[in-house]
């Protein structure tokens, strides 16, 4: 007994059946598709609102920021000012590094930048962390070579000029932080370093202009890091904004 006519039928059937489901779920995905759409513009409207209404609140607050940023949802940072926030203190921290270039040499230290910073944005303006610092400073890497961070000790050294530091130059920054300065002999003796290898430091840090040479002191020569003298930073200091 045949049944090729049965198998042909049946065959055609499932493909009838086949075309009317795929039919069928274009049009459901078409459907799905533009309530998608219309629920992600809902969503955006509101958004839009959240971020009219709260968006200086956000701003101003140092806790917020942080939320949005390590979110890493850069819509949500986009729409709410957050990435606009970090340029203008961006601006903000080259203007106040290249005002006290000529007596730190391009040396820095966090918190004296962070009082600086907060200075110039006068008592009205949204607060600044040193997260905000370190984020926004990380931001401006992308102008070179000028711009790093050297951890010193519990804080940090903002270096804002292209000098080359090597790992011996930090090790040597931070022998320093508790004084201000330091003589071959510190060096030599907490290092436990060659006298030529401490001299070569301390020359190159003269050289870009990190350091200061106080030959008159007593005993042996000084080696003083502005950024780490705290008496220097009342002197020349950027006019604070009204």
């Amino acid at each position: 007994m045949h049944r090729r006519g049965v198998g042909a039928g049946a065959i055609a059937r499932k493909k009838l059946t086949e075309a009317k489901y795929k039919e069928r779920g274009t049009v459901l995905a078409e459907d799905q598709l533009a309530q998608m759409s219309k629920q992600l513009e809902t969503f955006r409207t509101h958004l839009e609102a959240f971020a009219s209404k709260h968006k200086q609140e956000i701003r101003k607050s140092p806790e917020f920021r942080l939320q949005f940023q390590t979110s890493g949802k850069g819509f949500w940072a986009e729409m709410l000012g957050v990435g606009d926030f970090y340029y203008e203190l961006g601006v903000q921290i080259i203007e106040v590094c290249l005002a006290l270039k000529h007596r730190n040499g391009g040396l820095i230290t966090l918190q004296e930048l962070q009082q600086q910073v907060l200075k110039g944005r006068g008592k009205f303006a949204q607060d600044v962390s040193q997260d905000d610092l370190l984020r926004a400073i990380k931001k401006l890497k992308v102008l070179g070579n000028g711009f790093g961070i050297i951890p010193v000790g519990g804080t940090f050294l903002v270096q804002s000029v292209p000098a080359e530091l090597n790992m011996d130059h930090t090790v040597v920054l931070q022998l320093a932080e508790k004084k201000g300065f330091v003589t071959v002999s510190e060096i030599r003796d907490s290092l436990k370093w060659e006298t030529e290898r401490a001299r070569q430091v301390l020359e190159h840090l003269l050289k870009e202009g990190l350091a200061w040479l106080d030959a008159q002191a007593p005993a042996e020569p000084q080696f003083w890091l502005p950024a780490l003298f705290p008496e220097l930073r009342v002197l020349e200091e950027p006019p604070a904004a009204p």
